[in-house]
């Protein structure tokens, strides 16, 4: 199936920690490490607990995951009505498949998997043999499972909660009901296992917590939370008795089990519902996960015991608003999200990612009031430009805030926000502009002075290193309208503004004289301008986007096709492609040179904001109602990919998202899967099989094995020894070896156990036939020569002299094996493969037996065969050379 996409395609998702989905815990027992893990959609992320550094990432799903679990060995997943067992985090081993609905809970039991979906049809499965080994159907009117447990020293048994109230306690072995507990009027929504034996924990909707003993049936101790349904619960295991519980307002409540009452209580310490609660066994540590998109590690080590955040590892809590790459190298994206949170990406290592901190018009009180009612916050960034060149001097990031006349200045090196608040006192004293905000920033080449345009038709000149005002351009406004956008030439000549009434006007840079302006006729909704070449992009609101010459101030290409409202437009880092997206959820790249369409493609959402990378390796894109940051691979700079103009009619398809790993197609039919050749020719890759059909190559081996083949008798001459060896006293014992790399053992002779006077000569050959002379005789009839190849790429110099000296009769062979042998070296040079050794071998073997072959009337026509062989392959090989030759003397005298 062809590619939705001819030059992009989905590389991976950055900026995905957690969902709903409630994080497990496992421990290693061979490393003594805790693992967590957690929900990213349709893949599951492995970090340590330690550093919260990621470990591994699993293949996707068919869809989002719906439940997890884990045992010593194993993590399982639940996708729709599919249960999947993962071997190191990451590969599929098991499949349990039978379920008619979603599976909701799993619960890992010795051997067996529990597993149960939304219509309360519970099966116990073998995980090994995938095997069914029990299956118990409950009505949702009269016991709707919401939870299930394994009490500890309960053999055999689980106790099931359900959304009425009441609890169940069956013996799986013998599937049979053991026990029903009375329960309470309100839906159970956790079990947990408490360190006590016969004791669970209990969490409620109405926020009840109950500590219930399952041997009496009888309530132990009960608490109660103000926040609303009971999330989570877990308990300490390192000598405290404490239960901590979490609520759906992203609270956290610690309780002390002595005394019966709430010893400490963490606010906010999500965003959102603490879906996943674990505290590490043994350790003053807890693992909190929330839909918040954060994975949160707490410990234990306040005077009041109360928990103190540790380390933490977060993305986007609200989707990303504007994104652009950071520096030149492009392996940094920044990221501005609606939570008013800046944060920048690495394209090569999660651990180089960071946040910016939360915009807030006062840093120290929203430190003392904490970030969920912080009512110093900031609306969300719009809009931010960067400038890399000043980094280490001051404040090099600027970003402009919804609704908001105010710009704030961000550091990238020190990662914080900035110490000005960019805003003229013309918005504080006029009461006409009041209502005013700032709409599009820039920044200078040289990172001195930033550009801002306003809604009221002003633009603005800021110092970075002073934060001071610079001035406006013109009189008493730029335009009479909002400003749309703002630019800066590369030599900080030129300033484009771009109004909604359609016009853009170019401005002396220092002296902010007006140079002359275009009229568009239609309002401009968003600009873009590449440095180097001076094109500039014009988004208008009629669904158009015209190229404008910064040099000759006129429309040089007009790109018409996007049937909605464009968001974002990007250029190439040769400026030869113009991307944009818009609400119609496609993305189309144009090619400018040709004003063409070249490549279109459907998304599942619209784009907000994309960027390309200045190595030109990634585009990157931010959707409509999505946390992610999705990174889409070039294909152009892997294999050559033919842009033929696309037509005006031309339906765009849907390109699948990228997911933080490779996408799980399903299970693949070997009668249908490709052949190892397709997929080097669909990948570009081609293997020394394929390159033989255009090329002729080489063996690779060693040039000592067969460079002075025809030089041996000369090197045995000069490596003769002066004086004859002398023989030792008393000789070693040893056993004798046939010649070659690899050193053998020659055979043992069998004793002459004859009579003295029989005679010792027999008749036939004096000297039997080599391996190769055997199998070359065999060669006869099936014409199979890549054995012996074989056996002669394996010795050496001096034994492959011994095999091609034992084709003659006089050593044991024959003339048809010296036919034979000229047909073996007529099949390499067809094969184009081992052109040099084929060339060594005819060249000892002409040597050595030249003048026995002028005798043999089928030697004479064998070897007239090889050389008309021989001879095309030359000529290939010739008409090869000519044609690089002509194409490296072509390019030489172009560039001169």
């Amino acid at each position: 199936m062809a590619s939705a996409s001819k030059i992009f395609t989905g590389f991976r998702a950055l900026g995905y920690v957690s969902n709903h989905i409630p994080l497990a815990v496992r421990h290693h027992n061979k490393r003594g490490e805790n693992y967590v893990v957690t929900s990213v959609g349709k893949a599951f992320h492995t970090y340590n607990c330690s550093r919260l550094g990621i470990v591994s990432v699993s293949n996707n799903h068919p869809g989002e995951i719906d439940c997890l679990a884990v045992d010593a060995f194993l993590v399982f997943t639940s996708c729709q009505n599919v249960v999947r067992a993962f071997d190191r985090g990451r590969q599929v081993i098991h499949t349990y498949e039978g379920h008619e609905a979603t599976v909701h809970l799993l619960l890992p039991f010795g051997n067996h998997l529990i597993s149960v979906d939304k219509n309360s049809c519970m099966k116990i499965w073998d995980i090994r043999s995938e095997e069914l080994y029990l299956e118990i159907q409950f009505e949702n009117r009269n016991f709707q499972v919401t939870a299930l447990m394994h009490p500890n020293t309960y053999l055999n048994k689980i106790v099931l909660a359900s959304k009425q109230g009441t609890m169940q306690l069956w013996n799986i072995k013998t599937n049979k009901l053991v026990y029903t507990f009375k329960g309470w009027n309100e839906a159970i929504l956790v079990l947990e296992q408490a360190p006590a034996v016969d004791v669970a924990g209990i969490g409620m909707a109405d926020g009840q917590i109950y500590l219930h003993n399952l041997r009496f049936d009888e309530t132990v101790m009960s608490f109660r939370q103000e926040w609303g349904p009971v999330t989570a619960i877990s308990f300490r295991t390192d000598g405290h008795p404490v239960m901590t519980t979490g609520s759906s307002v992203g609270h956290i409540a610690l309780w002390d089990l002595e005394e019966r009452k709430l010893k400490s209580q963490i606010r906010r310490a999500h965003d959102s519902a603490v879906s996943g609660m674990k505290c590490l066994p043994c350790e003053p540590l807890m693992v909190t996960s929330s839909p918040d998109n954060s994975l949160k590690v707490w410990i234990f080590d306040l005077p009041d015991e109360g928990g103190r955040l540790l380390r933490q590892r977060a993305g986007h809590s609200a989707p990303p608003s504007k994104l652009c790459y950071y520096g030149d190298k492009g392996q940094t994206i920044l990221s501005a999200g609606q939570d008013s949170t800046l944060r920048s990406f690495s394209t090569v290592h999660e651990k180089h990612s960071k946040s910016l901190g939360r915009a807030s018009y006062n840093k120290s009180n929203s430190k003392k009031s904490g970030l969920k009612n912080d009512r110093h916050r900031m609306p969300s960034v719009v809009e931010l430009a960067a400038e890399p060149c000043r980094e280490s001097d001051w404040d090099n990031i600027v970003c402009v805030h919804r609704g908001l006349s105010m710009a704030t200045t961000w550091s990238y090196i020190h990662s914080t926000m900035g110490k000005y608040k960019l805003r003229h006192e013309r918005f504080e004293t006029d009461p006409k502009l009041r209502t005013a905000s700032a709409t599009c920033v820039t920044i200078s080449s040289c990172g001195n002075f930033a550009l801002i345009g306003y809604s009221s038709g002003h633009v603005d000149m800021w110092n970075l290193q002073s934060g001071l005002y610079r001035g406006g351009y013109g009189e008493p406004t730029a335009h009479s309208t909002p400003v749309r956008g703002v630019v800066i030439d590369g030599l900080n000549q030129v300033t484009v503004s771009a109004s909604a009434e359609g016009d853009l006007k170019f401005w002396k840079f220092k002296r902010k004289d007006l140079l002359g302006t275009l009229k568009l006729n239609t309002p401009i909704s968003k600009i873009n301008l590449h440095r180097e070449s001076s094109m500039l992009a014009v988004a208008l609101d009629d669904f158009e986007v015209h190229m404008v010459d910064l040099d000759t101030r006129q429309v040089v290409r007009v790109f018409s096709g996007h049937r909605n409202k464009i968001t974002d437009l990007t250029f190439s880092s040769d400026a030869r492609w113009l991307i944009t997206s818009s609400m119609d959820s496609t993305i189309r790249v144009w090619d400018v040179p040709t004003g063409r369409l070249i490549d279109v493609f459907l998304l599942d959402s619209a784009v907000s904001s994309l960027c390309m990378s200045p190595t030109g390796d990634y585009l990157v894109t931010s959707h409509v109602d999505d946390l992610g940051v999705y990174l889409w691979a070039n294909m152009t700079l892997f294999r050559h990919v033919p842009l033929q103009p696309l037509p005006s009619d031309f339906e765009p398809s849907i390109l699948e998202m990228p997911s933080t790993s490779r996408q799980l197609t399903g299970e693949v039919d070997e009668s249908s899967a490709p052949d190892e050749d397709e997929v080097y020719l669909t990948s570009g890759f081609k293997s020394p099989e394929q390159l033989s059909d255009e090329l002729v190559t080489l063996s690779l081996l060693p040039n000592s094995r067969w460079q002075n083949l025809l030089h041996l008798d000369v090197i045995k001459m000069r490596n003769k020894p002066k004086e004859p060896p002398r023989v030792p006293k008393s000789a070693p014992f040893f056993l004798p070896t046939i010649p070659g790399l690899e050193p053998q053992f020659a055979p043992m002779e069998a004793e002459d156990t004859s009579e003295k006077g029989k005679s010792r000569v027999v008749t036939g050959h004096l000297q039997p036939l080599t391996v190769i002379g055997q199998e070359l005789l065999q060669a006869s009839s099936t014409e199979d020569f890549r054995s012996i190849l074989k056996k002669f790429k394996e010795l050496g110099p001096s034994a492959i002299d011994l095999e091609i000296r034992s084709l003659s009769s006089d050593n044991g062979g024959s003339t048809e094996l010296m036919g034979q042998f000229l047909r073996f070296i007529q099949h390499i040079l067809a094969t184009k493969k081992d052109f040099e050794l084929a060339h060594a071998y005819l060249g000892l073997f002409l040597k050595l037996h030249g003048e026995q072959m002028t005798s043999e009337p089928h030697l004479i026509m064998a070897a007239k065969e090889l050389a008309n062989q021989q001879e095309a392959s030359w000529q290939h090989l010739q008409r090869t050379f000519n044609q690089t030759l002509c194409l490296v003397n072509y390019l030489r005298s172009a560039t001169l």
